[in-house]
Protein backbone atom coordinates (compact mmCIF):
# COMPACT_ATOMS: atom_id res chain seq x y z
CA UNK A 1 0.00 0.00 0.00
CA UNK A 2 1.30 3.47 -0.91
CA UNK A 3 1.44 5.57 2.25
CA UNK A 4 0.87 8.94 0.64
CA UNK A 5 -2.09 7.65 -1.36
CA UNK A 6 -3.84 5.36 1.13
CA UNK A 7 -6.96 5.20 -1.06
CA UNK A 8 -5.19 3.04 -3.65
CA UNK A 9 -5.99 -0.67 -3.76
CA UNK A 10 -9.00 -2.41 -2.25
CA UNK A 11 -10.56 -0.42 0.59
CA UNK A 12 -13.64 -2.04 2.06
CA UNK A 13 -16.62 0.12 2.89
CA UNK A 14 -17.19 -1.79 6.09
CA UNK A 15 -20.54 -3.07 7.27
CA UNK A 16 -21.06 -2.49 10.99
CA UNK A 17 -21.88 -5.46 13.24
CA UNK A 18 -24.67 -4.76 15.71
CA UNK A 19 -25.80 -6.61 18.81
CA UNK A 20 -29.35 -7.98 18.96
CA UNK A 21 -30.41 -4.76 20.72
CA UNK A 22 -28.91 -2.84 17.74
CA UNK A 23 -26.04 -1.36 19.74
CA UNK A 24 -22.67 -1.37 17.97
CA UNK A 25 -20.50 -4.45 18.56
CA UNK A 26 -17.13 -2.73 18.58
CA UNK A 27 -15.21 -5.92 19.38
CA UNK A 28 -16.71 -7.68 16.36
CA UNK A 29 -16.01 -4.62 14.22
CA UNK A 30 -12.34 -4.56 15.24
CA UNK A 31 -12.04 -8.26 14.43
CA UNK A 32 -13.74 -7.71 11.08
CA UNK A 33 -11.34 -4.91 10.06
CA UNK A 34 -8.33 -7.04 10.98
CA UNK A 35 -9.79 -10.04 9.12
CA UNK A 36 -10.29 -8.00 5.95
CA UNK A 37 -6.67 -6.84 5.96
CA UNK A 38 -5.47 -10.37 6.73
CA UNK A 39 -7.39 -11.52 3.65
CA UNK A 40 -5.59 -9.11 1.34
CA UNK A 41 -7.61 -5.90 1.52
CA UNK A 42 -5.57 -2.71 1.69
CA UNK A 43 -7.74 -0.82 4.12
CA UNK A 44 -11.19 0.04 5.41
CA UNK A 45 -13.69 2.87 5.00
CA UNK A 46 -15.80 3.19 8.17
CA UNK A 47 -18.84 5.46 8.35
CA UNK A 48 -19.83 5.13 4.73
CA UNK A 49 -23.36 4.35 3.61
CA UNK A 50 -22.69 0.65 4.12
CA UNK A 51 -21.62 1.42 7.69
CA UNK A 52 -25.03 3.01 8.41
CA UNK A 53 -23.36 6.26 9.49
CA UNK A 54 -26.60 8.22 9.13
CA UNK A 55 -28.15 6.37 12.09
CA UNK A 56 -25.16 6.46 14.45
CA UNK A 57 -24.85 8.86 17.34
CA UNK A 58 -21.83 11.19 17.22
CA UNK A 59 -20.23 9.16 20.01
CA UNK A 60 -20.73 5.90 18.10
CA UNK A 61 -19.45 7.40 14.87
CA UNK A 62 -16.25 8.65 16.50
CA UNK A 63 -15.63 5.36 18.28
CA UNK A 64 -16.10 3.36 15.06
CA UNK A 65 -13.20 5.31 13.53
CA UNK A 66 -11.05 4.83 16.62
CA UNK A 67 -11.86 1.10 16.65
CA UNK A 68 -10.78 0.69 13.03
CA UNK A 69 -7.53 2.59 13.60
CA UNK A 70 -6.71 0.48 16.65
CA UNK A 71 -7.36 -2.67 14.63
CA UNK A 72 -5.44 -1.98 11.41
CA UNK A 73 -3.53 1.31 11.78
CA UNK A 74 -4.48 4.80 10.71
CA UNK A 75 -2.92 4.69 7.24
CA UNK A 76 -5.34 1.89 6.38
CA UNK A 77 -8.43 3.79 7.55
CA UNK A 78 -10.27 6.36 5.41
CA UNK A 79 -13.50 7.34 7.16
CA UNK A 80 -16.51 8.83 5.51
CA UNK A 81 -17.00 12.36 6.87
CA UNK A 82 -20.28 13.24 5.18
CA UNK A 83 -22.57 15.65 7.00
CA UNK A 84 -25.32 18.10 6.11
CA UNK A 85 -23.20 21.08 7.18
CA UNK A 86 -19.70 21.88 5.96
CA UNK A 87 -18.52 22.77 9.47
CA UNK A 88 -19.75 19.42 10.76
CA UNK A 89 -18.03 17.56 7.91
CA UNK A 90 -14.82 19.45 8.70
CA UNK A 91 -15.12 18.45 12.37
CA UNK A 92 -15.45 14.79 11.35
CA UNK A 93 -12.32 15.19 9.21
CA UNK A 94 -10.52 16.72 12.17
CA UNK A 95 -11.62 13.79 14.33
CA UNK A 96 -10.26 11.39 11.69
CA UNK A 97 -6.95 13.23 11.68
CA UNK A 98 -6.74 13.15 15.47
CA UNK A 99 -7.43 9.40 15.36
CA UNK A 100 -4.48 8.96 12.98
CA UNK A 101 -6.26 8.40 9.66
CA UNK A 102 -4.43 9.05 6.39
CA UNK A 103 -7.34 10.43 4.33
CA UNK A 104 -11.10 11.00 4.41
CA UNK A 105 -13.98 10.45 2.00
CA UNK A 106 -16.54 13.21 1.48
CA UNK A 107 -19.90 13.41 -0.26
CA UNK A 108 -20.95 16.77 -1.70
CA UNK A 109 -23.61 18.74 0.19
CA UNK A 110 -26.57 16.37 0.21
CA UNK A 111 -29.37 18.12 2.06
CA UNK A 112 -30.43 20.00 -1.06
CA UNK A 113 -29.46 20.38 -4.72
CA UNK A 114 -26.30 22.44 -4.19
CA UNK A 115 -24.90 24.53 -7.01
CA UNK A 116 -21.29 24.45 -8.15
CA UNK A 117 -20.20 27.32 -5.89
CA UNK A 118 -21.63 25.55 -2.84
CA UNK A 119 -19.94 22.28 -3.77
CA UNK A 120 -16.58 24.00 -4.19
CA UNK A 121 -16.95 25.81 -0.85
CA UNK A 122 -17.95 22.57 0.91
CA UNK A 123 -14.87 20.68 -0.26
CA UNK A 124 -12.61 23.68 0.37
CA UNK A 125 -13.81 23.82 3.98
CA UNK A 126 -12.99 20.16 4.65
CA UNK A 127 -9.69 20.33 2.74
CA UNK A 128 -8.60 23.05 5.19
CA UNK A 129 -7.94 20.29 7.73
CA UNK A 130 -4.89 19.28 5.68
CA UNK A 131 -6.00 15.66 5.27
CA UNK A 132 -6.27 14.39 1.69
CA UNK A 133 -9.92 14.30 0.62
CA UNK A 134 -11.45 11.66 -1.65
CA UNK A 135 -14.66 12.91 -3.26
CA UNK A 136 -17.61 10.53 -3.32
CA UNK A 137 -19.88 10.96 -6.30
CA UNK A 138 -23.23 9.27 -5.69
CA UNK A 139 -25.85 11.17 -7.70
CA UNK A 140 -28.26 8.26 -7.22
CA UNK A 141 -28.52 8.81 -3.44
CA UNK A 142 -27.67 12.51 -3.27
CA UNK A 143 -29.03 15.44 -5.22
CA UNK A 144 -25.63 16.54 -6.54
CA UNK A 145 -23.69 15.04 -9.45
CA UNK A 146 -19.93 15.55 -9.45
CA UNK A 147 -19.60 15.55 -13.23
CA UNK A 148 -16.08 15.29 -14.72
CA UNK A 149 -15.83 19.05 -15.31
CA UNK A 150 -16.67 19.78 -11.66
CA UNK A 151 -14.28 17.09 -10.42
CA UNK A 152 -11.51 18.59 -12.54
CA UNK A 153 -12.15 21.97 -10.93
CA UNK A 154 -12.20 20.50 -7.41
CA UNK A 155 -8.90 18.74 -8.14
CA UNK A 156 -7.35 21.74 -9.84
CA UNK A 157 -8.05 23.88 -6.79
CA UNK A 158 -6.45 21.28 -4.53
CA UNK A 159 -9.61 20.24 -2.71
CA UNK A 160 -9.73 16.53 -3.72
CA UNK A 161 -7.11 13.96 -4.65
CA UNK A 162 -9.33 11.12 -5.86
CA UNK A 163 -12.96 10.28 -6.53
CA UNK A 164 -15.10 7.32 -5.61
CA UNK A 165 -17.24 7.16 -8.75
CA UNK A 166 -20.70 5.66 -8.18
CA UNK A 167 -22.65 7.13 -11.08
CA UNK A 168 -22.52 3.80 -12.91
CA UNK A 169 -21.55 5.63 -16.11
CA UNK A 170 -18.23 4.04 -17.00
CA UNK A 171 -17.79 6.47 -19.89
CA UNK A 172 -16.94 9.16 -17.37
CA UNK A 173 -13.63 7.48 -16.55
CA UNK A 174 -12.14 8.59 -19.84
CA UNK A 175 -13.43 12.15 -19.57
CA UNK A 176 -12.08 12.45 -16.02
CA UNK A 177 -8.68 11.20 -17.21
CA UNK A 178 -8.64 13.81 -19.96
CA UNK A 179 -9.65 16.73 -17.75
CA UNK A 180 -7.76 15.76 -14.57
CA UNK A 181 -5.10 13.17 -15.38
CA UNK A 182 -3.65 13.25 -11.84
CA UNK A 183 -7.01 12.67 -10.12
CA UNK A 184 -7.19 9.05 -8.97
CA UNK A 185 -10.33 7.26 -10.15
CA UNK A 186 -11.69 4.76 -7.62
CA UNK A 187 -14.32 2.17 -8.44
CA UNK A 188 -17.37 3.15 -6.42
CA UNK A 189 -19.90 0.47 -7.40
CA UNK A 190 -19.00 -3.21 -7.23
CA UNK A 191 -20.83 -4.13 -10.43
CA UNK A 192 -18.68 -1.91 -12.68
CA UNK A 193 -15.37 -3.07 -11.19
CA UNK A 194 -13.97 -4.66 -14.35
CA UNK A 195 -15.04 -1.85 -16.65
CA UNK A 196 -13.49 0.88 -14.48
CA UNK A 197 -10.35 -1.17 -13.79
CA UNK A 198 -9.78 -1.43 -17.54
CA UNK A 199 -10.35 2.34 -17.75
CA UNK A 200 -7.49 2.99 -15.32
CA UNK A 201 -8.95 2.93 -11.81
CA UNK A 202 -6.38 3.12 -9.02
CA UNK A 203 -8.56 1.69 -6.27
CA UNK A 204 -11.87 0.18 -5.29
CA UNK A 205 -14.07 1.36 -2.42
CA UNK A 206 -15.70 -2.02 -2.17
CA UNK A 207 -18.79 -3.57 -0.61
CA UNK A 208 -18.74 -7.29 -1.25
CA UNK A 209 -15.28 -8.00 0.21
CA UNK A 210 -17.13 -7.76 3.55
CA UNK A 211 -18.30 -11.30 2.76
CA UNK A 212 -15.79 -12.61 0.19
CA UNK A 213 -12.55 -10.65 0.55
CA UNK A 214 -10.03 -13.04 -0.97
CA UNK A 215 -11.99 -13.60 -4.19
CA UNK A 216 -12.75 -9.89 -4.56
CA UNK A 217 -9.10 -8.95 -4.02
CA UNK A 218 -8.04 -11.55 -6.61
CA UNK A 219 -10.57 -10.07 -9.04
CA UNK A 220 -9.34 -6.50 -8.47
CA UNK A 221 -5.65 -7.35 -8.77
CA UNK A 222 -6.23 -9.29 -11.99
CA UNK A 223 -8.45 -6.57 -13.44
CA UNK A 224 -6.04 -3.68 -12.86
CA UNK A 225 -3.16 -5.82 -14.15
CA UNK A 226 -5.05 -6.44 -17.38
CA UNK A 227 -5.16 -10.18 -16.69
CA UNK A 228 -8.57 -10.69 -18.26
CA UNK A 229 -8.11 -14.46 -18.45
CA UNK A 230 -8.32 -14.48 -14.64
CA UNK A 231 -10.57 -11.48 -14.09
CA UNK A 232 -13.37 -12.06 -16.58
CA UNK A 233 -14.58 -15.50 -15.43
CA UNK A 234 -14.25 -14.47 -11.78
CA UNK A 235 -16.24 -11.30 -12.48
CA UNK A 236 -19.00 -13.35 -14.11
CA UNK A 237 -19.09 -15.66 -11.08
CA UNK A 238 -19.29 -12.78 -8.61
CA UNK A 239 -21.53 -10.43 -10.57
CA UNK A 240 -24.87 -11.83 -9.28
CA UNK A 241 -23.66 -10.63 -5.86
CA UNK A 242 -21.75 -7.52 -6.91
CA UNK A 243 -24.85 -5.99 -8.50
CA UNK A 244 -26.55 -5.86 -5.08
CA UNK A 245 -24.08 -3.11 -4.18
CA UNK A 246 -26.01 -0.83 -6.56
CA UNK A 247 -29.46 -1.68 -5.18
CA UNK A 248 -31.38 0.16 -2.48
CA UNK A 249 -31.10 -2.91 -0.21
CA UNK A 250 -27.30 -3.18 -0.51
CA UNK A 251 -26.64 -3.04 3.24
CA UNK A 252 -29.12 -5.81 4.03
CA UNK A 253 -27.87 -7.91 1.09
CA UNK A 254 -24.19 -7.66 2.00
CA UNK A 255 -24.93 -8.38 5.66
CA UNK A 256 -26.97 -11.42 4.61
CA UNK A 257 -24.05 -12.68 2.51
CA UNK A 258 -21.73 -12.12 5.46
CA UNK A 259 -23.98 -14.26 7.66
CA UNK A 260 -23.98 -17.05 5.07
CA UNK A 261 -20.19 -16.85 4.76
CA UNK A 262 -19.79 -17.30 8.51
CA UNK A 263 -19.17 -13.64 9.33
CA UNK A 264 -21.05 -11.24 11.61
CA UNK A 265 -23.52 -9.49 9.32
CA UNK A 266 -26.64 -9.36 11.41
CA UNK A 267 -29.42 -6.80 11.53
CA UNK A 268 -29.58 -3.19 10.36
CA UNK A 269 -30.91 -0.19 12.23
CA UNK A 270 -34.25 1.29 11.20
CA UNK A 271 -35.44 2.70 8.92
CA UNK A 272 -33.80 -0.18 7.05
CA UNK A 273 -36.02 -3.25 7.24
CA UNK A 274 -35.17 -6.90 6.47
CA UNK A 275 -35.06 -8.12 2.89
CA UNK A 276 -38.27 -9.38 1.37
CA UNK A 277 -38.42 -13.19 1.11
CA UNK A 278 -37.75 -13.13 -2.64
CA UNK A 279 -34.78 -10.79 -2.17
CA UNK A 280 -33.38 -12.88 0.65
CA UNK A 281 -33.74 -16.02 -1.48
CA UNK A 282 -31.89 -14.38 -4.39
CA UNK A 283 -29.02 -13.22 -2.17
CA UNK A 284 -28.87 -16.62 -0.49
CA UNK A 285 -28.78 -18.52 -3.81
CA UNK A 286 -26.05 -16.30 -5.26
CA UNK A 287 -23.99 -16.43 -2.08
CA UNK A 288 -24.28 -20.20 -1.69
CA UNK A 289 -23.28 -20.65 -5.32
CA UNK A 290 -20.20 -18.48 -4.76
CA UNK A 291 -19.31 -20.39 -1.60
CA UNK A 292 -19.76 -23.72 -3.36
CA UNK A 293 -17.39 -22.49 -6.08
CA UNK A 294 -14.73 -21.93 -3.43
CA UNK A 295 -14.87 -18.13 -3.59
CA UNK A 296 -14.71 -17.78 0.18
Amino acid sequence: MTDHRPWRGVLVATALPLHDDLSVDHDAYAEHCAWLVANGCDGVVPNGSLGEYQVLTPEERARVVETAVAAVGGQRVMPGVAAYGSAEARRWAEQAGEAGCGAVMLLPPNAYRADERSVLAHYAEVARTGLPVVAYNNPIDTKVDLVPELLARLHGEGHVQAVKEFSGDVRRAYRIAELAPDLDLLVGADDVLLELAIAGAKGWIAGYPNALPAACVELYRAAVAGDLATAEPLYRQLHPLLRWDSKVEFVQAIKASMDLAGRRGGPCRPPRVPLLPAQEAAVRAATEKALAAGLA
